[in-house]
Order: C-alpha cells, then sequence, then structure tokens
C-alpha cells in the first residue's frame, strides 16, 4: 500500500510540476481529476475574484508546452509539410510513425491536457457555490460556458490523437483511497468522447459573448467554430451540422484581412479574421518561448519546411502565402540537415517570426479562411460544387491566385485540400485534416 501511495504521489506532483498557475492550492491528477484542499465549509472559491483567478488558469493553460510546441509537432512534423528537425528523439518517433511507450511527448501531452480539463472541471463544479454579490448569475453562467468550451477544446485534441480515451467530468473534494477509481478511470469509447464534446460545446454556446476585442477569450464564433470541426471530424462526418456552424461563424463579426501577411506581421493581432487566438505580451510571465522553437541561428531548429512542401508551392505559383510560410537563410557552418543539404538554401517557418524571449507573438488557432474552406468541403461533399468552388476562389483572390479548375465533386475534394494546405500551413492542422480525407 505504501508503494501504491507513493507512486500515486509521484503521478500528482507531476501533473501539478505542468501547471503554470499557483493561486489555487490543487493538486491536477493524471486524468483531470482536480483534489481541491478545501475548508470544512466546502465552499472552493470564497469570492467573486478567486473564480475568476480560477477561470484565467484553465485559460493560463493555452500558454503551455503542449500549444506553445507539441500541437504544432503533432499537426504539422507528421504531416507532409514538415520534417521533425532539431535533435529531439520523441519528435523523430512522431515524424517517423514510430512512437513507442517512453516517448515523453506523448507523456506530457497526456498530462497537460488532463490537468486542464481537471482545472476545468472544478470551475464547473464550483462557480455555483459562490455567494460573493459581485459574481453576478449571468457571470457565474458565462464563466461555466467558457469553462466548458475549453474542457472541449482539450478533449477534442485528446480523441483526435488517441481514440478511446478516459472522459473525467467532476472534481472531488478530498483525497482518500476511495477515489482511486476516479482519479484512474477506463478508456471511454471515442463515439462518447465526441458526444460529451458537442454537450459541452452546446451548453456553452448561448452564454458566451457574440464577440470580443481581445480574441484569447470564448465568443460564439470559437464555440460555433469547433463545432463545425467536430461535426468534420467524427465518423460518420455530418456535413449538414458543419455547414449549419460554419454559417454561424461566417454569419458573424468576421472578415477576411486584405493582405495574407497581415496574419503574421504582429502589427494585426485580434484581427476581424481571428476567431481564437492566444495572446501574449512579451513579458516572463507572458512570453511565447514556442517562438524560439521554430525561428533562428543559434540552434537546428524544430519542424522545418519540408521539400515537397515548398515544392506545391511552386507548383501552384503562390509566391506570397509561400513567404509569409517560409523563410530561407543561411547556416553554413552551423548544422547539417539530410532533407536540406544546401546550408545557404535552409529553411524556417515564418508565421512565428519574433523569436526574442521572452516573444510577444501571438498564436492564432483558429481563423476565418479555416472555416470558409470547411464550409466549401461540407458544400461539396453535399453536392454544391458550384458553391465550394466560391469559396476557395475567394481564398485565393486574396494570394493573387486564379480561380480553381475544379469541375467536379472529387477534382474539388483535392482542390479544397491543396487549398488549406497551402493557406493553413504550419498551424497545427494538416495531419488531422489528412486523417479526415482518407479515413
Amino acid at each position: 500500500m505504501k508503494k501504491i501511495l507513493n507512486i500515486l504521489l509521484s503521478v500528482l506532483l507531476f501533473a501539478t510540476l505542468y501547471s503554470c498557475e499557483d493561486f489555487l492550492d490543487l493538486q491536477p491528477a493524471s486524468n483531470g481529476i482536480a483534489v481541491e484542499n478545501q475548508s470544512s465549509d466546502s465552499v472552493l472559491y470564497k469570492s467573486a475574484s478567486e473564480a475568476e483567478a480560477a477561470l484565467a488558469g484553465v485559460y493560463g493553460d493555452f500558454r503551455n508546452e503542449y500549444f506553445e510546441l507539441d500541437y504544432f509537432v503533432n499537426g504539422d512534423a507528421q504531416a507532409d509539410g514538415a520534417y521533425a528537425g532539431a535533435d529531439n528523439p520523441a519528435n523523430f518517433q512522431i515524424d517517423d510513425y514510430n512512437i513507442d511507450a517512453t516517448n515523453l511527448n506523448v507523456t506530457r501531452d497526456w498530462a497537460y491536457l488532463y490537468s486542464t480539463i481537471g482545472k476545468a472541471n472544478l470551475v464547473i463544479d464550483n462557480v455555483d457555490a459562490v455567494t460573493d454579490t459581485l459574481l453576478t448569475a449571468t457571470r457565474k453562467a458565462q464563466i461555466k460556458a467558457e469553462a466548458a468550451y475549453i474542457r472541449a477544446y482539450m478533449y477534442f485534441q485528446l480523441v483526435q490523437l488517441w481514440g478511446d480515451v478516459p472522459l473525467v467530468l467532476n472534481s472531488v473534494s478530498s483525497f482518500n483511497l476511495e477515489i482511486l477509481p476516479l482519479l484512474f478511470p477506463p478508456r471511454t469509447p471515442a463515439d462518447s468522447v465526441y458526444a460529451q464534446i458537442i454537450l459541452d460545446l452546446e451548453t456553452a454556446l448561448p452564454n458566451v459573448p457574440e464577440t470580443a476585442i481581445n480574441k484569447n477569450y470564448v465568443t460564439k464564433g470559437a464555440v460555433n467554430a469547433v463545432l463545425a470541426k467536430v461535426y468534420a471530424t467524427i465518423e460518420p462526418h455530418d456535413w449538414n451540422k458543419v455547414s449549419q456552424y460554419c454559417d454561424a461563424v461566417i454569419g458573424g463579426p468576421y472578415s477576411l484581412l486584405p493582405n495574407y501577411d497581415e496574419l503574421w506581421d504582429n502589427a494585426h493581432e485580434n484581427s476581424s479574421e481571428a476567431i481564437f487566438e492566444i495572446n501574449y505580451e512579451g513579458t516572463s510571465s507572458s512570453g511565447n518561448w514556442g517562438v524560439s522553437m521554430f525561428i533562428g541561428l543559434d540552434w537546428k531548429k524544430f519542424n522545418i519546411p519540408s521539400n515537397d512542401l515548398v515544392k506545391a508551392f511552386r507548383d501552384e505559383g503562390d509566391n506570397i502565402r509561400e513567404a509569409s510560410s517560409i523563410l530561407f537563410d543561411t547556416v553554413t557552418g552551423k548544422w547539417s540537415d539530410s532533407h536540406w543539404t544546401n546550408q545557404t538554401y535552409y529553411p524556417f517557418i515564418n508565421k512565428y517570426r519574433i523569436a526574442s524571449s521572452p516573444s510577444p507573438q501571438n498564436y492564432i488557432f483558429i481563423r476565418l479562411a479555416d472555416i470558409l474552406l470547411l464550409k466549401a468541403e461540407a458544400l461539396n461533399e453535399l453536392g454544391d460544387v458550384n458553391g465550394a468552388a466560391a469559396l476557395v476562389n475567394q481564398i485565393r483572390t486574396r494570394v493573387n491566385l486564379a480561380n480553381t479548375t475544379a469541375a467536379n465533386q472529387d477534382a474539388m475534394r483535392l482542390a479544397i485540400e491543396k487549398e488549406r494546405r497551402l493557406e493553413l500551413a504550419f498551424e497545427g492542422h494538416r495531419w488531422f485534416d489528412l486523417i479526415c480525407l482518407y479515413h
């Protein structure tokens, strides 16, 4: 029994170390059950400010190592747009589809995602008990809705990466051996996980604001966008639902920026195109260290753009998006790379450019162009090839490309896949796009 307790405490400590928030005395457990050290009155949050701080802690996890680095390794390095780069064996395994049980990326990603779920569960379970009159009933409902969205977002990551995963929806108020089955639940079938994701998002939708100046916060556009993505991912795909939720986003307060590079020039943060964007201030407590993983000459970087992607840009004559997405520089005498033997012509990701430490570079996780192309995919699958073409051409026109020549459903399916590849390169989508397309 002593050995079991030691192991359990080690796991709890491991999960806690991955949390960058310490404003509450909480111990996130390995599978999302957060153990509360509550006082005898069993009220976790004593004031409105404590409840708001707890929600801020849930949001804060979008600035952890999963979302600053591993999200892009999972979405791009194991697809055809990037090589693993650098010298991390765990990344090489992901790139080579040869992941073993000791892969540290897998271990930490699991811990990060479930730790955030545990924090969200605490907020959802406890905010209603706050008696502080400064926390109105309307704000309580909004806090729970924002936490539900984030919980759904994390489960969407998990189910796409692992399929069946434990579904943990409640926190526990004290630690004892009787809660061990709750701390380490069995895996739940993927379809049930998707059902809960949809339920969380549909519950959140009426209680979040239409939009926000700071796109770091949950809005109706962000909820509708993730619902569209979920219905495009589940099996079988529900293209009518995808179309419905894409329409809700497109009909909202969003528009494409006139120039593609404005998305990445750091002068147009939280733009009209952004739907969900993680903001960084460039301070010691809010700096995006992930940028330095992708660009710079101090050491060999992660996610090196692939020869195949460069060829795809050039075959399309897509000079604008290539220049915004890939920067070529010289690494002569610095390192070698079997994929790029010409050291004076070496590529780096160029969408994330401010590699200072700490960096103020924002990450855009959901934007309108993504949803327009998803709507095009839905229309095409529902038989409206011309409607799909109109949306694809809207994306292409911005970067001075001619209209698509795809004239039937099969050709349009491939045209949309190519357009998403070039438009959304290095934004963490490619691997999951390929799974949905060929599954």
